[in-house]
């Protein structure tokens, strides 16, 4: 257990919004005496050294958290999760935030995890797995215009990209090749999993884990398709809010009695406890919540909104999850919403250009906004793009509304050449409520 009145050294694993949103958490602890940030962004650069090691480079980052005697790692993406970065720390002696290797499976393979809701009875959408072509197209010619539409998955990690909704059989006959055979998400489309397509509104319910309790952080709605009215294609993310007027005291308990703890148990019985953050992307059906997929560390751009409301101190609460002590803690929260905005790269999420620059960041600045990098670097102290997210804008306000604003505000303000922004997040939570949460 670390002596929580010396100061600590802290290392954050990424490159993005979510990171950069941590490293600025973090930097509010009066536990952390160093922030290190690997690799980071020209964002983050601000506020704490970034190193050159690529957050799936898990032995260059093991002798780097060694030489500099580093306290604590905070890992922020999934792939080194799935890898099993925190196996190779804990074997090292070193105390570090995520799930193992198993327990990272839940989003590593969502047959994995599709199976494990099965065995333990918690509420999904119906599947069925396949890994040949033709065995899907032979078993899926049964399904009945009514059937549809139904979505393929890949199986592995596709960035958030690797969901297709499939409104009949030539749709679903294209995906199955292009997922199976044409491999377009690589080995992460060695399986697909064909399911239901569920309706509702979707909601993200992230829990702080140590492996047997868990505290739920305010539920946070994503809106993952690239363009206005959830039209386009998947992306990694445009923008969140939080809280969800949609979600009640008795929804809330509702998932956490029927989700989030079958789902601990679940993995402390198969031998695989998992601690850390657990992600669950849900579904409200008319039937109740049910799981569209788990994730394991924090989300994108779920983070940029939840932290911002966040009282409580992040570094000790992460100890408290590596240390089994998580049920001893309370969370408090800023009265109000949170909501963000993603500038995006032109092309998003398809081929798109880096290296335009970017005017505006530091024009009328406004207490009410954050603003966290995502796909930033320096050159020349010109500050440029370097990725399809570039910049996450988070508007705070005692409403929806009033967050919204903010946020736009801001955003109208930031300029890169070919870029672009949903206009309408959180619009269709604002027609249910104007007044503080």
């Amino acid at each position: 257990m670390i002596d929580r009145e010396s100061r600590m050294k802290i290392l954050v694993i990424g490159s993005g919004g979510r990171e950069h949103t941590l490293v600025w958490k973090i930097k509010q602890s009066p536990l952390a005496s160093q922030i290190f940030c690997a690799p980071g962004n020209a964002g983050i650069a601000t506020l704490a050294p970034c190193v050159d090691i690529k957050a799936d480079d898990i032995q260059g980052l093991l002798a780097f958290a060694k030489g500099q005697a580093v306290d604590l790692t905070v890992v922020g993406p999934e792939a080194p999760l799935v890898a099993g970065i925190v196996d190779e720390f804990q074997k090292a002696g070193l105390k570090i935030f995520g799930p193992t290797r198993a327990a990272a499976q839940l989003e590593g393979s969502k047959a994995f995890a599709k199976e494990f809701m099965r065995r333990y009875r918690i509420p999904t959408a119906d599947f069925q797995i396949f890994s040949d072509v033709n065995k899907a197209h032979h078993v899926l010619r049964v399904l009945r215009k009514e059937d549809y539409p139904v979505v393929v998955k890949a199986d592995g990690l596709a960035a958030g990209k690797g969901v297709m909704i499939c409104h009949n059989e030539p749709e679903t006959e294209t995906a199955l090749v292009d997922i199976l055979d044409k491999k377009i998400f690589k080995e992460a489309g060695n399986k697909i999993i064909v399911e239901e397509c569920l309706k509702g509104e979707e909601v993200s319910i992230l829990a702080l884990c140590d492996g047997k309790s868990f505290v739920m952080l305010e539920p946070s709605q994503d809106h993952k398709r690239a363009f206005d009215n959830d039209e386009g294609p998947n992306t990694g993310g445009m923008g969140a809010y939080s809280p969800v007027p949609a979600v009640s005291p008795e929804l809330i308990e509702r998932i956490s009695q029927e989700i989030l703890e079958p789902t601990l148990r679940g993995m402390a019985k198969d031998g695989i406890p998992f601690q850390g953050v657990l992600y669950a992307g849900l579904m409200l059906t008319k039937e109740g919540p049910k799981v569209l997929e788990f994730n394991v560390r924090f989300g994108d751009p779920e983070t940029e909104v939840i932290l911002p409301r966040l009282k409580d101190d992040l570094i000790d609460l992460m100890l408290a999850c590596c240390e089994g002590q998580i049920a001893s803690r309370e969370l408090h929260w800023e009265r109000g919403s949170a909501l963000c905005v993603v500038l995006a790269s032109g092309g998003y999420p398809g081929d798109y250009e880096t290296g335009k620059e970017i005017r505006g960041l530091n024009d009328i600045l406004d207490p009410q906004t954050l603003i966290f990098h995502a796909g930033t670097k320096n050159l020349n102290s010109h500050l440029l793009t370097s990725g399809g997210r570039v910049l996450v804008v988070t508007g705070l306000g005692n409403t929806l509304p009033e967050a919204s604003q903010h946020a736009y505000a801001r955003v109208n303000r930031i300029h890169f050449e070919k870029s672009f922004f949903r206009k309408d997040i959180g619009a269709k939570a604002m027609k249910i409520v104007t007044r503080p949460i």
